[in-house]
């Protein structure tokens, strides 16, 4: 016990000098908050954005940073407050009682499930679009492709969390060069279209409606909160007492990295096209990427947008399969234990993988019309979850009162409230 008690010492003893040093674990880290958060939605972000006009976007782009370090960093904290490998299931049960964490683990579930069955179809309906139109090929059966697809993403998830990360991280690399590339490839093609709007003016009571609206826009397209448990954990086996300290340098790092790559390729595709182009896009309910290829006639378009976005679908597939295969586990064991009752982490595992392939592949192969609501309403679970129940926990928890009366803290909790009003306005008939 003596000696266990001493590595665990020395361990922290050299936290203060890991500190100071960024190491390729951090790094991983980075880039798999990154590849979480910066998915399919970012290909329709200058579509949404850019439809306000240019101030409500320009305002938009200085508020990415703040409402996206600020909220994720205090969902961060949330988690390292609680015991030793503890995720955010444990966490909220242990703080709040065991009828709230049960019915927050059910809400964390079914806020980030829903996005899961929207990209196992998103996933097969743009491979399918590939081969059809692009490769003009055959695609297989729907049923046969769905479940081809799902199984080679379950055989990265079996490898374990951390092959995960890195499978997410490596995938990164291609697609943070293709939207660099694409947006530099749409500079000769900026016109002052959009610049015209930002003349011309808008009633103030337009303004601020544009900027409530576009709100949510912004926090979804970089929410990243399904990988934040795991890396919280991680983060506080690796560093101990310093792991807050650490995990805000690395998510000032991946929301740096975020914010910079993601607004210039909007800003790029925004001044690329006039205000009616966006508008068309958005009546056409394609990606910004397919738009521009038909817009320009671009052949290389043609092929990059499908491959990105198979690449962004396949990043954020894999980082919310974190979050939901979490929240999952965290009712089946709450469940049995409410029976007095256990599961092995080995039946617990495979009880899930299974769950979550039948699932994917069924939802995948046919395609309901209903995922776009049931990903709406997980919006607002969301807004709740990343942005108002850790700033809740700040007034409540003793261990999270150091950070209590920080400027930072009323601005998600003004963000989450504009959010979830915003939300709950655009779903309202």
């Amino acid at each position: 016990m003596n000696d266990q008690a001493n590595s665990v010492d020395e361990r922290y003893a050299t936290t203060p000098a890991t500190l100071t040093s960024w190491s390729r674990q951090d790094t991983t880290w980075m880039l798999g908050l990154f590849g979480t958060a910066i998915g399919a939605g970012t290909l329709f972000l200058p579509i949404n954005a850019g439809l306000g006009g240019f101030w409500p976007l320009v305002i938009l782009a200085l508020l990415a940073f703040p409402m996206t370090f600020f909220a994720h960093r205090g969902l961060t904290r949330f988690v390292l407050s609680g015991r030793e490998g503890s995720d955010i299931t444990d966490v909220v049960e242990e703080h709040f009682g065991l009828k709230a964490g049960a019915a927050i683990t059910l809400l964390y579930f079914f806020a980030i499930f829903p996005i899961l069955l929207v990209y196992s179809v998103a996933l097969t309906n743009t491979l399918t679009s590939f081969m059809e139109h692009q490769l003009h090929m055959a695609p297989p059966p729907r049923a046969i492709l769905s479940l081809v697809l799902i199984l080679g993403l379950m055989a990265i998830v079996r490898c374990g969390q951390g092959v995960i990360v890195k499978a997410m991280s490596v995938l990164v690399y291609p697609f943070v060069a293709a939207l660099l590339l694409l947006a530099v490839s749409l500079i000769p093609n900026w016109n002052g279209a959009f610049f015209a709007s930002a003349s011309e003016g808008m009633p103030l009571p337009a303004f601020f409606k544009t900027l409530w609206l576009a709100i949510p826009v912004m926090v979804f397209s970089f929410n990243h909160s399904p990988i934040i448990s795991a890396f919280a954990v991680d983060q506080k086996r690796v560093y101990g007492p310093q792991a807050e300290r650490k995990s805000s340098g690395i998510l000032a790092m991946a929301h740096s990295m975020m914010v910079l790559t993601v607004m210039f390729f909007c800003f790029s595709c925004v001044l690329a096209l006039s205000p009616a182009d966006l508008a068309a896009a958005k009546a056409q309910n394609i990606s910004i990427l397919s738009y521009l290829a038909n817009h320009f006639q671009t052949p290389v378009i043609a092929y990059a947008a499908p491959l990105i976005a198979l690449v962004a679908i396949t990043k954020s597939f894999l980082g919310h399969y974190i979050g939901a295969s979490e929240g999952f586990q965290g009712l089946i064991v709450k469940s049995l234990r409410g029976r007095n009752r256990s599961m092995s982490a080995k039946w617990l595992e495979r009880c899930t993988a299974l769950f979550m392939v039948l699932t994917c592949w069924v939802v995948a192969t046919f395609n309901p019309s209903i995922l776009g609501m049931i990903e709406t309403m997980g919006g607002p679970i969301i807004a709740c979850l990343l942005f108002l129940m850790p700033m809740y926990a700040i007034r409540r928890v003793p261990s999270l009162r150091q950070y209590s009366g920080q400027a930072s803290n009323v601005f998600v909790v003004l963000i989450g409230l504009i959010a979830l009003s915003a939300i709950v306005f655009s779903v309202m008939p």
